[in-house]
């Protein structure tokens, strides 16, 4: 924890914070999380503050925004001519503040590289699982994910809320089919064989379906397997062809296609990735 002032600092809500070390900290760190606060559209932050940022950005540091944090980095300049996202709630002040960002309210984060920004505040545990997938592998992030207690991972793409709403009995359905599926990702996994399994309509599966996760019913069981023949690459020692087939992928080459087509890099290399030093 640091700030512009060290010491005890009054936040929202009843809570106070005891923040140990000033702006220096951002000197060293590889990553600075940029957190939500109280009346982003009414106050500028410290120009230290913002001073800070734009240099260790320039140093290589990755800035990350959590929820209304979004604010502070836009007035660093950084997030001029990119895409970002904040709450819901502030999206509009956002975008009005900073007209040069290209604001998105209806996903929960956005990754442009070297600068991060999420929605509300469990968007922004999406956002550090997501950092922890591509730092540190599937199996480090899904680790992190049960000790949380929360879902493994959300796609920066889904919706911060669904726009019509889902009642309630159908978003359980729709949440207990994704489980049974991650559950048999090596089995013959259809349209018709998950709609059955939530006892809708196809249609309605899908449209529900995307609405919900922001993919279609095939692209996120697609993406799902893939993700499960990552977390294998990183934790077994089984070949390329005995991954693909135990995640539903069928051979080899399929999977080196989705890799390369979803990853932007094979299945043997992402797992040299994540063993070399071992």
């Amino acid at each position: 924890m640091c700030g512009a002032t060290p010491g005890l600092v009054t936040g929202g809500d009843g809570l106070a914070y005891h923040v140990a070390h000033g702006l220096d900290a951002l000197a060293w760190a590889d990553i600075v999380f940029v957190p939500g606060y109280r009346f982003p559209d009414r106050d500028d932050p410290p120009r230290a503050v913002v001073d800070a940022l734009i240099t260790a950005h320039d140093r290589g540091a990755r800035l990350a925004a959590i929820s209304t944090g979004a604010f502070a980095l836009a007035a660093t300049g950084l997030l001029d001519g990119r895409r970002a996202t904040t709450h819901w709630h502030y999206t509009r002040a956002l975008a009005a503040r900073h007209p040069l960002v290209r604001v998105d309210e209806n996903v929960l984060f956005v990754d442009e590289g070297s600068v991060l920004t999420s929605a509300g505040a469990a968007s922004g545990i999406d956002l550090c699982l997501h950092i922890l997938r591509g730092d540190l592998g599937v199996a480090a992030s899904n680790h992190a994910a049960r000790r949380l207690v929360a879902a493994p991972y959300r796609s920066g793409g889904q919706a911060q809320y669904v726009p019509r709403s889902v009642p309630e009995p159908l978003g359980e359905r729709f949440a207990t089919t994704r489980e049974w599926a991650l559950h048999r990702l090596g089995e013959p996994l259809t349209l018709d064989i998950l709609a059955r399994r939530a006892g809708v309509s196809p249609r309605t599966f899908s449209r529900r379906f995307v609405e919900e996760t922001g993919y279609t019913p095939m692209q996120w069981v697609l993406r799902a397997r893939v993700d499960l023949a990552r977390e294998l690459l990183e934790r077994s020692q089984r070949s390329v062809e005995q991954i693909a087939a135990d995640v539903g992928l069928g051979t080899g080459a399929n999977l080196r296609l989705h890799f390369q087509r979803i990853l932007g890099t094979t299945p043997s290399e992402y797992r040299r990735t994540f063993t070399r030093g071992e």
